[in-house]
């Protein structure tokens, strides 16, 4: 898979090409925000992602304005998996929306994904990188996250109040 984070610092933990990783099986990832199908991850996000039914088009177009953007294409760079990150890329980030096409599953393209996340994000020195699932535990696991020590120190403000 080709890994490559191509965004306003994409040279910041990378070969200074933008290149994250080597090519293995055609897949690549890449940080262009015009790269990303909105549609599709709008499709995606809105149709079979339980976290985010009914989201709208507006809502997921916003959020990825105010993130930083991961996209997978395959070798006919079609897109095929997209995470976003929200961070201030100083000490925090909150990795969400990962999303692999159901006809790629099985492939590893999710770890990988996560670990390019990981990677791209390792220059800036982060205190902490958060994210939420409720059912990709052991996924997550292989690149790293772990759960939280003391759940007691989170909180959230939730708009269901």
């Amino acid at each position: 898979m080709t890994t490559t984070t191509r965004s306003e610092d994409a040279n910041e933990g990378t070969d200074g090409l933008g290149r994250a990783g080597g090519l293995v099986d055609g897949f690549a990832i890449d940080t262009d925000p015009d790269r990303i199908d909105v549609g599709l991850v709008h499709h995606w996000l809105s149709t079979d992602a339980f976290w985010a039914l009914g989201r709208s088009r507006d809502l997921v177009e916003r959020s990825m304005r105010g993130s930083l953007n991961f996209g997978v294409y395959g070798p006919d760079g079609a897109q095929v998996a997209y995470a976003r990150v929200v961070t201030d890329r100083a000490t925090f980030a909150w990795l969400c929306d990962v999303y692999v096409d159901p006809a790629h599953r099985g492939r590893g393209l999710g770890v990988r994904l996560a670990t390019a996340v990981r990677d791209h994000l390792a220059p800036y020195e982060l205190k902490r990188t958060l994210l939420a699932t409720l059912d990709a535990h052991e996924l997550y696991a292989k690149v790293g996250f772990v759960p939280v020590a003391d759940p007691t120190m989170l909180m959230v403000l939730s708009a269901e109040r």
